[in-house]
């Protein structure tokens, strides 16, 4: 079975070329253009991996990482909050609130990849 992967971003070339790249590797993805429709498709897609941004329309990503993590049911996705905010405040706030990494755009398309093997070597939260 494929590891399957969220990706929550609410620019559409972004999650093409996310989709695009992680379909590549063989994994299993689905998407969400918001906060409230992440939440909604965690619960029916049941990722492994959430790779979501920050920015996001009716819920943004660090709310969508606490409601994660307080609901037992979706606590062990592993989340890579995936920004163009990189101030130390933000990725403190992200650790904070349960993200498991912190990636700044623009990304080498190496890096994030090697992040999510890790990520999702590494098991559940």
């Amino acid at each position: 079975m494929n590891d399957r992967i969220l990706i929550v971003d609410d620019e559409p070339n972004i999650v093409l070329s996310l989709e695009f790249l992680l379909q590549n590797e063989g994994y299993e993805t689905a998407t969400a253009q918001n906060g409230m429709e992440a939440l909604q498709r965690a619960a029916a897609f049941r990722p492994h991996l959430m790779v979501l941004d920050v920015m996001l329309p009716v819920i943004d990503g660090f709310e969508v990482c606490r409601q994660l993590r307080s609901n037992p049911l979706h606590a062990g996705i592993r989340i890579l909050l995936l920004t163009a905010r990189g101030r130390a405040a933000e990725v403190e706030r992200g650790a904070r609130l349960g993200a498991d990494q912190y990636m700044t755009k623009p990304f080498a398309t190496r890096d994030l990849v090697a992040t999510v093997r890790q990520l999702l070597a590494t098991g559940p939260a």
